[in-house]
């Protein structure tokens, strides 16, 4: 197999599309996605996880096979509006912030209180 080429698929497992590579812009650089090729992708992820929630999935990189049973349809959606790295980012973030909200709650109800301002690790002023 080699590393650098196109992922394939066999006729036994599903096809995935995978969005065309980014267009090159004239100096060589590659175009960031437009305001409409960014909210077609925030659509596409809210659909996806709207889906992971109906089915209470909330890791879709550890659960692949489950979310890909109940959501797949909305999982290519998202391959193919948003960039791959995107995808992959949306998808742990959901983890991170599903386990911060745990965290929170766990820690409210076992009595902790946020600390008052001012206390913690001093913050840099910006333009240092």
């Amino acid at each position: 197999m080699n590393l650098f080429s196109p992922p394939t698929t066999s006729p036994s497992t599903s096809t995935t599309t995978t969005p065309p590579p980014p267009k090159a812009s004239p100096d060589g650089a590659f175009e960031a996605p437009n305001r409409t090729a960014r909210r077609a992708c925030w659509t596409a992820r809210d659909a996806f996880f709207a889906c992971l929630d109906a089915h209470g999935i909330v890791d879709s990189i550890g659960h692949k096979e489950d979310a890909a049973r109940c959501c797949g349809a909305e999982e290519q959606g998202l391959r193919r509006e948003c960039a791959s790295s995107w995808v992959t980012y949306f998808k742990q973030r959901r983890v991170m912030e599903v386990k911060r909200k745990q965290t929170l709650e766990k820690l409210a109800a076992e009595g902790a209180r946020p600390m008052p301002e001012g206390m913690g690790p001093p913050r840099l002023e910006s333009g240092r």
